[in-house]
């Protein structure tokens, strides 16, 4: 069916900002940045309502999109669960003090988790590979934005070796969100997300791979692509493992 195209089409568009951000600067970069971030949301909420219906995206929005405008909010104010941190003015116009496009980016990176963790776990044990999934992405994605100066720490403290400027305490912070994301889409989704996986399961690993690949190439941050990945690896590579396996036919009953 068309529709079911839609997700696959934003998909790519998400893919081509993704490579045509290092070869932009300045200005259009963080342009690019708003932009790549948009057509994520659009593809993750996209995928989402065509394949498992409009109940399951808008449950999606409010958890991962309104909880993660929720929790900056609350981390630019108050310092939890992250650290004491402040945004710049380079992602566009804000909301509580958040720019609009951070939450869009909780969403576009929840869903592909949670549908990667049903992979590979069930029941609740899914609540923490999801969680895991999405929070060891910020082992890529704040190395990359603070090096960008989109927003800093007042106070970093210790941090990943190799990797100043943030502290170990946003990852914690990081860890317990996606969690709790995770954990409520559990309570309000189930298990029931029969449905085509195949272009979030392509875009996490698109991310992952690309990720590794850019910090270290483009981005002079070798010390970020090693921890993520390793930390996004964990998901990352058991869930390419497992898509390279092929079901043996059952043996032919001998007619003797």
């Amino acid at each position: 069916m068309i529709r079911q195209r839609v997700p696959v089409v934003l998909v790519g568009l998400t893919v081509l900002a993704q490579i045509a951000y290092p070869l932009v600067s300045g200005s259009a970069r963080n342009v690019l940045t708003m932009v790549t971030v948009a057509l994520g949301f659009a593809a993750a909420v996209t995928h989402a309502a065509v394949t498992r219906g409009v109940r399951v995206a808008a449950v999606l929005v409010v958890v991962t999109a309104g909880g993660g405008l929720v929790v900056e909010a609350l981390g630019t104010a108050t310092g939890f669960p992250f650290g004491a941190y402040a945004y710049a003015d380079s992602l566009g116009s804000k909301l509580l003090g958040v720019p609009w496009v951070i939450p869009l980016a909780w969403t576009m990176m929840a869903w592909p988790a949670w549908l990667v963790a049903g992979r590979l776990a069930s029941g609740w044990a899914r609540v923490a590979v999801s969680g895991w999934a999405l929070a060891s992405w910020d082992l890529f994605l704040d190395p990359q934005m603070v090096d960008a100066g989109h927003w800093t720490w007042s106070s970093p403290g210790a941090g990943l070796p190799g990797v100043p400027g943030i502290p170990i305490s946003n990852y914690v912070g990081w860890v317990l969100v996606a969690v709790v994301m995770s954990g409520l889409l559990r309570l309000f989704l189930g298990e029931g997300d029969a449905g085509p996986v195949a272009p979030m399961f392509g875009f996490y690993l698109w991310t992952y791979a690309s990720s590794v690949l850019a910090h270290v190439a483009f981005f002079g941050l070798p010390a970020s692509a090693a921890w993520g990945a390793l930390g996004m690896g964990v998901v990352a590579l058991p869930l390419a493992v497992s898509l390279t396996r092929t079901t043996r036919p059952a043996p032919m009953a001998s007619t003797r």
